[in-house]
């Protein structure tokens, strides 16, 4: 039987820009993540955006990738790079990187 795009296995990458540090955005991004069942991990970046990779069926790492569009209340975001890449099968869990 074939995969339904939904069920299919997505990695993408991201890149938040705005103001996006200092407003939990890592904590959030990553309860988010847990709750909806996403792979992968999240970090600040030096130059103010933060980064983060999801892993997971397609319709739900979608979900999260429009959530960074919004992030927690105290953001502002920018802009959101997405950068689709062909799922690697090693994310286990959710974590935020230092």
């Amino acid at each position: 039987m074939k995969q339904s795009n939904a069920e299919a296995i997505s990695r993408a990458r991201v890149v938040i820009s705005g103001r996006v540090q200092g407003v939990n955005f890592r904590a959030n991004t990553r309860d988010q993540a847990r709750t909806i069942g996403v792979a992968g991990w999240v970090q600040n970046l030096t130059d103010g955006r933060v980064e983060a990779m999801f892993e997971g069926p397609h319709a739900d790492v979608q979900r999260l990738v429009s959530w960074c569009h919004r992030g927690p209340s105290p953001a502002r975001v920018a802009s959101v790079e997405v950068h689709w890449e062909p799922p690697t099968g090693q994310e286990h869990g959710f974590q935020i990187k230092w």
